[in-house]
């Protein structure tokens, strides 16, 4: 997928007036925070898994050398194949040379964010292979020409009417022309069209939300079951994934389970948990006749290696957007990239390179929301911070920005003058309020005031009310 994060404040200032956006993002508010909330709430011990499942990324992480091979292995005992793959284009390669040793025309494909970090589905097609999405919000947003929005809900930024829209403009040739409204209309109906697509798949492309070191195992999460009909039904299965997937046994992998759908839509399991380990058995009723494993590398060694170890960690809940106000605010095309929220200003810097977004690590209040809510307790604001750093020590930022910085580090070294200056700005700020209790227009934060009031100050500042309370102290 070509990276559009260069280009985040227009893309930010495009969604900020899109109103069917704007609908759709008001859902977000009512929907899996609420959820991911209660979920917790009903288990006493959920801070604990939190922390175990932590501790065995961390672990798995520090040793994954040993875990690859020991997965390697274990795959080829079953009799699958393993492909390693240093970049993206290795791993667009190993997926078509499979299909066209297949003699592949048609692969169905459950829901993968590594397949849009590589852009698989252009590079099939040019290569006369059709992919088909399986995965309903996937499928939509393959009718509609356009990227994923969230990890787990990639259609999260269509509202009905446009999905009713998009379903008759492709499924007319189809003879389906009744316009649908209802939801339970648009599932009967893409279930219908998709049915044929899945009997006549030559190839069946999934994800993994784990891979299990001792079995060579891989682990879909869905809640629809496409995933499980994407890997059976075809005579040829691949598995695409990324080296940081893996946890060492079947016992960590249930633990990891047991908080990714509580945190990322609220529910005490997903519908769909499905295991697949090599190809079809003498006595099996089905199943392929081949199963691969294409591990992508793609700068995950890289950061192994650095100080952005623990991003590896994320095991792409969404629960991070789910609460992120910037998130809620933009949807998730602004990022411009595969991985988007407070996951994507880290991620997406790293894999694609700081020069290309060093905008998204800026998107972010630090309000801390997205850490608390991480199952993996992944320090996202620290590493945001940290990359704001790197922009920073690159020379990247404009100079009115970079001046604007190391003026305010020079009154932060002072605080004496910062103090002076606080007091000045409050005071000032509070004239231009008058008896308005809010700033409606304010010429040096137009990007504050802009599509929000600012408060203005009442009173003295903060550090002077430090300083009168702590001398009233008996």
């Amino acid at each position: 997928m070509e990276s559009t994060a260069h280009a985040f404040p227009a893309n930010a200032a495009r969604a900020l007036t899109d109103a069917d956006l704007q609908s759709a993002l008001a859902q977000l508010q009512t929907g899996f925070p609420a959820k991911r909330a209660a979920a917790a709430a009903r288990m006493p011990e959920f801070e604990r898994l939190r922390d175990a499942a932590r501790d065995i990324k961390d672990h798995t992480l520090a040793h994954l050398d040993h875990y690859l091979e020991r997965y390697t292995r274990a795959v080829e005992a079953s009799g699958g194949q393993v492909h390693w793959c240093a970049t993206a284009e290795d791993a667009r390669q190993a997926v078509l040379a499979i299909c066209r040793n297949a003699g592949a025309r048609t692969v169905t494909k459950g829901k993968s964010m590594v397949a849009e970090e590589i852009a698989l589905n252009p590079y099939l097609a040019a290569a006369g292979i059709t992919p088909v999405e399986t995965d309903l919000g996937e499928y939509i947003i393959q009718l509609a020409d356009e990227p994923p929005s969230h990890v787990i809900a990639p259609a999260m930024h269509k509202t009905k009417d446009q999905v009713s829209d998009l379903f008759l403009a492709h499924h007319a040739k189809l003879g389906k022309t009744r316009r649908l409204t209802e939801p339970p209309e648009l599932i009967a109906e893409a279930r219908d069209v998709l049915r044929e697509r899945f009997i006549k798949a030559d190839v069946g492309i999934t994800g993994a939300n784990m891979l299990i070191a001792e079995t060579g195992t891989s682990i879909i999460v869905t809640n629809e079951g496409n995933g499980d009909l994407t890997q059976v039904l075809p005579k040829v299965h691949i598995v695409l994934a990324t080296l940081e997937k893996l946890v060492p046994t079947l016992e960590d992998a249930a633990t990891v389970l047991r908080v990714l759908a509580r945190s990322g839509t609220g529910q005490e399991f997903s519908a769909y948990t499905t295991l697949s380990a090599g190809p079809r058995r003498p006595g099996d009723a089905d199943g392929p006749v081949e199963y691969h494993v294409v591990l992508l590398d793609g700068g995950r060694s890289q950061m192994l290696a650095g100080e952005f170890r623990a991003m590896l960690r994320c095991i792409r809940c969404g629960a991070c957007m789910n609460q992120c106000p910037v998130f809620a605010a933009v949807g998730g095309h602004a990022y411009g990239w595969v991985y988007v929220g407070p996951m994507g200003a880290v991620l997406t810097p790293l894999l694609a390179g700081v020069a290309e977004a060093r905008h998204l690590p800026n998107a972010s209040t630090f309000c801390g929301a997205c850490e608390s809510v991480c199952p993996m307790r992944i320090p996202l604001p620290a590493l945001m911070r940290r990359l704001r750093e790197a922009a920073f020590d690159a020379g990247l930022p404009p100079a009115t920005e970079r001046s604007g910085l190391a003026l305010w580090a020079a009154l932060a070294r002072a605080p004496g003058l910062y103090r002076l200056g606080a007091r000045i700005g409050a005071r000032l700020l509070a004239r231009l309020g008058g008896r308005a209790a809010r700033l409606r227009r304010l010429p040096l934060a137009r990007g504050w005031t802009g599509t929000r009031d600012l408060p203005a100050p009442e009173g003295d500042t903060f550090q002077d009310l430090w300083r009168e309370r702590r001398r009233a102290r008996p």
